[in-house]
C-alpha cells in the first residue's frame, strides 16, 4: 500500500517520464509498480507525449490519416484509403475534436461516388472478361459448310421469318429484323440454298422521327443489292408518350427480306428446320 507522501513522489515522477515520452509499461518498470491499477492511478489525468501515441507508424500516413479526419472522413473511409487498421486511425487521430454526422445529402453524394469509382473499374473489367470469352467462343465457330449454313439459316428463319399458320398457308419467304449480322446470314442462306440476290427485294422498316434517308443508305451498302429491288419505306406513326430507346445515330430500324416466287424455297425451309430440330431432339440412351 502507497503512503500517501510516496503516493506524491511516485506521481510526480511518473509526470515527469510521460512528459519525457516513456510508455506505461516502462513508466512501470522504472517506477517498480506492481499492478496496472497503481500505473493508472499515478497516470491519472495525465496526457502521452504525441511520440508514444503513433509508435513506429509512419509520419506520413499519420498526417495524411489527419488531414482526412479533418475533412470529415470516417475510420472505415480512412483505413481503407490508407490501407491500415481502423484502430491504427484511432490511435492517430482519437485527439482531434470528433465532426458531427453528415447530412444525408453528403452521405447520399459519398455513397454515389463510392459505387461509381466501384463500378467504372468493375465494369471494365466484366467488358474485358465478356469480350475474352466471345472472342474465345467466336474462334470454336471457324468456317461453316454449306449444309451448317443451311442448318443455321433456316433455324433463324424459323425463329425469326414468316410461317404458315393452321387456319391459312402463304408459303411466303418473309424475313425481317434490325441486325445487320442476322441479316447478312439470311441472305448468304438464300444464296448457299440456291435463290441469289436479284431474286429478293427489300423494305425498310423504320420510325418516322428516325433519319430516314441515312437509313435506307445504309441498308442498301450493307446488301450490296440493287436499288431497284428496295420498295418503299415503311414509316412507323411516333407517339410522343412512349419512350422509346431504340433512338441514335445507330438506330436504323429493320430490314424485311422477301424472296420472289418462294414457294419451293420456304418447302426446303420449314423441311431443313424441322428436320434439324428433330435430330437434335435428346433421346434416353445418349
Amino acid at each position: 500500500m502507497l503512503m500517501k507522501r510516496d503516493w506524491v513522489q511516485i506521481r510526480a515522477r511518473a509526470i515527469q517520464l510521460r512528459a519525457e515520452g516513456k510508455s506505461r509499461m516502462q513508466i512501470k518498470d522504472i517506477l517498480g509498480l506492481t499492478s496496472n491499477y497503481q500505473l493508472t492511478k499515478v497516470l491519472w489525468d495525465t496526457v502521452p507525449k504525441e511520440s508514444a501515441l503513433r509508435g513506429s507508424a509512419k509520419d506520413d500516413l499519420r498526417e495524411r490519416a489527419r488531414e482526412l479526419r479533418a475533412q470529415g472522413r470516417t475510420y472505415p473511409e480512412i483505413a481503407a484509403e490508407l490501407g491500415v487498421s481502423k484502430s491504427s486511425v484511432s490511435l492517430w487521430v482519437r485527439d482531434l475534436p470528433r465532426e458531427g454526422r453528415l447530412s444525408y445529402e453528403e452521405s447520399r453524394r459519398r455513397n454515389d461516388e463510392g459505387r461509381r469509382r466501384y463500378w467504372a473499374e468493375e465494369g471494365a473489367r466484366r467488358r474485358a472478361e465478356r469480350e475474352d470469352v466471345r472472342q474465345r467462343a467466336q474462334d470454336e465457330i471457324g468456317m461453316l459448310s454449306y449444309r451448317e449454313i443451311l442448318i443455321a439459316g433456316a433455324i433463324a428463319y424459323w425463329c425469326e421469318g414468316a410461317k404458315n399458320k393452321p387456319h391459312r398457308a402463304d408459303n411466303h419467304v418473309t424475313f425481317i429484323n434490325s441486325d445487320p449480322g442476322l441479316v447478312l446470314l439470311f441472305i448468304r442462306f438464300l444464296e448457299v440454298a440456291g435463290v441469289p440476290l436479284e431474286s429478293l427485294y427489300f423494305r425498310v422498316h423504320i420510325h418516322e422521327s428516325a433519319d430516314v434517308e441515312a437509313a435506307e443508305r445504309y441498308w442498301l451498302e450493307m446488301t450490296g443489292a440493287d436499288r431497284s429491288q428496295f420498295r418503299k419505306t415503311t414509316l412507323k406513326r411516333h407517339n410522343p408518350a412512349t419512350v422509346r430507346r431504340n433512338t441514335g445515330e445507330d438506330y436504323r430500324g429493320c430490314l424485311r427480306v422477301d424472296v420472289r416466287r418462294g414457294l419451293e424455297t420456304y418447302k426446303k425451309i420449314e423441311g431443313w428446320a424441322l428436320g434439324t430440330m428433330v435430330s437434335a431432339r435428346p433421346t434416353l440412351d445418349r
